[in-house]
């Protein structure tokens, strides 16, 4: 019975109260952690959808089974402008896999292709710091396009390898289709790892 009272006793001297310093730091614990959830949950949402690379049509940007992450809030704020690296699905077909292509018209420009060049609104696009190789097919460029409004033509960075506004198939890129912009590229056997271009 002496004993059993020396536990209790024991027991009672070591139990703690709450205090406003204790009851502060569990506070400060339970916010640190909702906040982080929270940051999380943000990061994931703009910038959790990965998408795979296929073929050869972005070469040398990107490569083949190369992953790119996709910002999926950006064109939510901003429409896409030329030179954007744009994933989406041709036509809004959720059947297909999502394209990687390169913004180089948007709405209000008139496009065409001719001799293998890039003409926007009448003038040949010359870019000066990448090189593209003339186009051997005009597809449906090969007469004027006048982009409407939400509209963008794209091109792979591989011209003559690429699937891309030329193609009947895909034609006119609508903002509705577009899953946001390509960010972030990593994994690839040539080990090309960075912010996408």
């Amino acid at each position: 019975m002496f004993r059993k009272k020396r536990y209790r006793s024991m027991y009672l001297e070591k139990k703690k109260t709450v205090t406003p310093e204790l009851f502060r730091e569990i506070l400060s614990w339970l916010f640190y952690t909702v906040a982080a959830v929270f940051v999380a949950f943000v990061l994931v949402i703009c910038f959790g959808k990965r998408v795979r690379v296929i073929g050869e049509s972005m070469e040398p940007s990107l490569y083949n089974s190369q992953s790119v992450l996709v910002d999926a809030i950006a064109y939510k704020l901003k429409a896409p402008k030329k030179d954007d690296v744009i994933v989406f699905l041709p036509n809004g077909n959720e059947k297909s896999h999502y394209y990687i292509k390169r913004v180089v018209a948007i709405p209000g420009e008139t496009v065409r292709i001719e001799g293998g060049n890039l003409i926007v609104n009448g003038q040949t696009v010359v870019t000066e710091d990448r090189e593209y190789d003339k186009m051997e097919e005009a597809g449906i460029a090969e007469n004027d396009i006048t982009l409407g409004n939400g509209e963008f033509f794209v091109l792979g960075d591989n011209r003559n390898s690429s699937e891309d506004s030329r193609s009947a198939n895909i034609g006119v890129v609508k903002l509705s289709t577009i899953a946001g912009k390509a960010w972030f590229s990593y994994g690839t056997k040539e080990g090309k790892t960075g912010l996408v271009d």
